[in-house]
């Protein structure tokens, strides 16, 4: 959809992305094969299946995001806003939603998948915590030990992008919370340089952060849906 905003064709799937979307398609086609067979009297498996749709398509809202972030992030050249045209000021703008939109749906997809997996597994996070995240599921996954396979999957996986993640995760708990110690900084930051212009972040650093979140979206899903039972 917003590839028709640079003049480009719809995307056509590739990669780990394409790999996730038929990891979710398969998973669904074997998750509506057993409701068929058994006609699923509790709706334990139409709650699954929901959720499993409701995955791909924010998945594809996440792809979307990342690629206008990069898009808008290409036409961005001076460092300082205070030296932008209005033009580039408004692609700036730009990039800056996208890029928002997308670090925020790396952790709701992620957290989603979580729930999916404790809900399935019967991993009962819930009783370590009320409110628990995606790692706190992966945690309670290598506490439990009985899918090994899948747990040393998801752990390498979330090894592979830690550095990335963690920065996105501090851009993410800024934007949704309220006021905390970094934005408090950040505000104090900007109080001294009142007189003087403010260099802007590395955007591309940014942008590469978040295709790291979609890379570790993409497989958390792929080895989630190769493992995941339907019984």
């Amino acid at each position: 959809m917003l590839r028709s905003l640079f003049g480009e064709p719809p995307r056509v799937d590739s990669g780990t992305l394409k790999d996730a979307m038929a990891g979710m398609d398969n998973y669904l086609e074997a998750i509506r094969s057993r409701m068929e067979g058994t006609g699923d009297p509790d709706h334990f498996w139409r709650k699954i299946e929901v959720w499993t749709v409701g995955l791909k398509t924010s998945l594809d809202e996440l792809e979307q995001s990342v690629y206008a972030s990069d898009k808008f992030a290409d036409r961005v050249s001076k460092h300082y806003e205070a030296e932008m045209s209005e033009s580039e000021q408004d692609d700036y703008y730009r990039y800056v939603y996208f890029y928002k939109n997308g670090f925020i749906r790396v952790f709701s997809i992620l957290d989603k998948l979580g729930t999916m997996l404790n809900t399935v597994l019967s991993l009962e996070t819930e009783r370590v915590k009320h409110h628990f995240s995606y790692f706190t599921v992966l945690r309670q996954l290598r506490f439990k030990g009985q899918h090994p396979e899948l747990e040393h999957a998801l752990l390498a996986l979330k090894e592979q992008h830690e550095d990335a993640l963690q920065r996105l995760r501090k851009r993410r708990n800024m934007e949704i919370h309220h006021m905390n110690p970094e934005m408090q900084d950040d505000l104090w930051q900007r109080h001294r340089s009142l007189n003087d212009k403010i260099k802007l972040e590395d955007i591309q650093a940014n942008v590469a952060d978040l295709q790291h979140g979609l890379e570790m979206v993409c497989g958390a899903l792929i080895h989630v849906f190769r493992l995941l039972p339907v019984k």
